[in-house]
């Protein structure tokens, strides 16, 4: 990454850090950009959320500090993939040209899981409109289904699909976890 990405990156994350305090209370932004400063494979992963339409922003869940999606909705850049690349082979109709487990691995982020999911939605609302994939355990996925989540009614909610089933409103939220 030329540094000319970097700064933008650094300014566009750093506004959006001040416009949403209570995401990450307690936290200087000196110390989150002390911690991509430096970091290629960090900054490249960012640049890619961001420019995904994931709005990355710092989260403080379980006691540790993620850059994690906070777009309102699941990230427009994402949308229309299955859950990962076996059902995307097996799809025999129609196959997405990618997965979520695929575009997360090449952008170097992870998908949430549920226990992360119900955290983010916590601090704050997203999927108000859209549902967003989120790590399928083995033994569902074993069965061929995947989870995903949203929330409605000022609930979230889980839900199943089968992986290989994609829509234009569900996309998939990533985290990085930012290191000591």
């Amino acid at each position: 990454m030329d540094s000319l990405n970097q700064e933008k990156l650094l300014s566009v994350l750093k506004k959006r850090f001040h416009l949403h305090v209570y995401r990450h209370k307690d936290i200087k932004w000196e110390t989150i950009e002390s911690k991509i400063i430096n970091q290629p494979k960090l900054v490249e992963s960012l640049i890619k959320m961001e420019e995904t339409g994931g709005e990355p922003d710092v989260f403080k869940i379980d006691g540790n500090l993620y850059f994690i999606d906070a777009s309102k909705e699941t990230p427009k850049g994402r949308n229309s993939c299955c859950y990962d690349k076996e059902s995307r082979i097996n799809r025999k109709k129609f196959p997405p040209q990618t997965s979520a487990e695929e575009l997360a691995q090449e952008m170097g982020i992870s998908l949430l899981d549920e226990h992360m999911y119900l955290e983010l939605q916590k601090i704050d609302s997203f999927d108000l409109k859209t549902s967003s994939w989120i790590k399928t355990p083995k033994a569902i996925r074993d069965l061929g289904g995947a989870l995903f989540g949203d929330k409605r009614y000022e609930r979230t909610f889980f839900y199943h699909n089968g992986a290989d089933s994609y829509y234009s409103a569900r996309a998939f939220r990533g985290f990085i976890k930012i290191g000591e």
